[in-house]
């Protein structure tokens, strides 16, 4: 069964990070595999400077990095104002250029994009990635040794920040003629609620809300939010993402407690991605029949909530469990190809619930 022109029903993708230093090959084989949603590939094993974090730093205030050490910083000083003013200025005037990402940092986008501009689809996708405000947030340490979570003002600085940076990249990814679609990545949120999170939910879900707003009042663009371990998936689905993506191989059960919440979310036009391939528990003997079921048995818990079948179907679209950039590159490839063969599968032989 075909996809609709525009719909992401089974379609497939990746999260960001991959195991391979060849940047033009590893780009080309993306697209080969995920030809309506190819995605930008992180290449966190070629340089330290495409770690999540430290690759959306270049142009924001006061945050000094440390490349080798993996370590962000707030700088204090009497320099400190003098770069919020500064910051501010560029940010109101929405200039997004001074706020891009070197291809130094992102070969994979500026790559990806070369070769994704010849082959222009209003009825495709190209997605991007960026650490999410959170994530961010909670890796930049002050000079007093806490995150900058704790403080408002640069919390808030650095929402913008990340914000601005990611409408800079949609800009980018627009100028394929696909659809942009762009994931903010929150593995903080991973087991959000313990003694140690200094943020609350009501926090967590305005500064989510306050940046998908601030993307989609500006461009079109779909947005998601990755998590890879578990969470309050009620107040990720409750923040207004078009995408909710999550650990579908180690966490399917926690996520579908949620059923109320994800009903409402479907109800309102979201969609699922199901992160089905496993990444770091991959073992090189799953099978697209082992997923599928894995799937429709998934699945099946949230047509008996309430939801019709067909409107699930068309609202779901597959990754992985999370980016591959720790896997062994043979395994990586392995994943990769059992995605794309598991996304055609589900398009062309109708789902069996159990």
């Amino acid at each position: 069964m075909p996809p609709e022109q525009g719909s992401l029903r089974f379609l497939a993708t990746g999260i960001g990070s991959v195991p391979y230093l060849d940047i033009e090959v590893t780009c080309r084989d993306i697209i080969r595999h995920f030809p309506e949603i190819p995605f930008w590939p992180q290449f966190v094993k070629r340089s330290h400077v495409e770690d999540m974090t430290l690759q959306f730093t270049e142009g924001l205030p006061l945050v000094k990095v440390n490349p080798q050490a993996k370590q962000l910083t707030i700088s204090g000083g009497a320099s400190r104002e003098r770069e919020l003013v500064g910051f501010y200025e560029r940010f109101m005037a929405e200039d997004t250029d001074s706020f891009a990402v070197s291809e130094e940092y992102a070969p994979g986008l500026y790559a990806l994009l070369r070769i994704s501009t010849h082959q222009p689809d209003e009825h495709k996708f190209i997605k991007g990635q960026i650490v999410g405000p959170i994530t961010f947030a909670a890796s930049v340490m002050g000079p007093g040794g806490k995150a900058a979570l704790y403080e408002t003002e640069i919390l808030e600085a650095l929402v913008n920040a990340i914000c601005i940076k990611a409408l800079w990249q949609v800009k980018q990814l627009s100028k394929t003629g696909r659809k942009p679609i762009l994931f903010f990545d929150e593995p903080y949120l991973s087991g959000f609620g313990s003694a140690f999170s200094p943020i609350s939910r009501q926090s967590v879900v305005e500064v989510l809300g306050t940046s998908i707003n601030f993307l989609k009042q500006r461009a079109e663009v779909l947005i998601g939010i990755h998590c890879c371990g578990n969470t309050d998936w009620a107040m990720l689905l409750g923040a207004g993402p078009d995408i909710i993506n999550f650990d579908a191989h180690g966490y399917m059960d926690y996520f579908l407690l949620y059923e109320a919440a994800i009903k409402r979310f479907l109800e309102k036009g979201g969609n699922i991605a199901w992160g089905i391939v496993p990444t770091s528990e991959f073992t090189g003997h799953e099978t697209v029949e082992i997923l599928r079921a894995r799937l429709a048995s998934g699945m099946k818990r949230i047509i008996t909530s309430g939801i019709d079948r067909e409107m699930l179907e068309a609202h779901s679209l597959l990754t992985p469990a999370c980016g591959m950039g720790t896997m062994p590159p043979e395994h990586a490839t392995m994943a990769t190809r059992l995605l794309s063969e598991l996304s055609n599968s589900l398009r062309e032989r109708r789902l069996e619930y159990p």
